[in-house]
């Protein structure tokens, strides 16, 4: 094993971003529905989320000039890593139930752990992140499980 994890990196496990409070209003759910092609009756007049929907919310809203040129933010909760090229793992979403209009959610993310393993062409590190999403009385919403891949 290439040992390329450092107790400056693994200290980040556990860490989590600030939480994000939100009030879902119909609108954002039918405006969502539709830029993402739903037909579902109950996605279009904004009755309940299509899946997927609390992923805007995770994201930090920056100017153009602030963002990577692949055009996405640096995702600060994840430690910069010695292996440079990124590749998506998985992703697990176990859903509770479902968005709806007037929830009043605290969306956290955390990240959960970094370990490395070896691959067939070399070291690879794994980086496992979790969204959790609940109401603001603590009713859980949904926890999404991605990890990504450096090599």
């Amino acid at each position: 094993m290439a040992g390329l994890l450092t107790p400056e990196i693994t200290a980040k496990i556990g860490e989590t971003n600030p939480v994000i409070h939100v009030e879902v209003t119909r609108r954002d759910l039918q405006k969502y529905a539709v830029s993402t092609g739903q037909r579902a009756k109950k996605y279009i007049d904004g009755d309940e989320a299509p899946p997927l929907f609390h992923f805007g919310y995770i994201m930090e809203i920056l100017p153009p000039e602030a963002l990577r040129v692949d055009g996405i933010a640096e995702d600060k909760l994840i430690p910069p890593l010695p292996l440079k090229r990124i590749m998506a793992g998985s992703s697990n979403t176990v859903f509770h139930r479902a968005i709806r209009e007037g929830d009043k959610l605290a969306i956290t993310r955390q990240l959960n752990d970094i370990y490395e393993k070896e691959g067939k062409t070399g070291p690879l590190i794994f980086v496992v992140t979790e969204v959790i999403v609940e109401t603001e009385d603590g009713e859980p919403i949904l926890n999404e499980t991605t990890s990504l891949i450096a090599r």
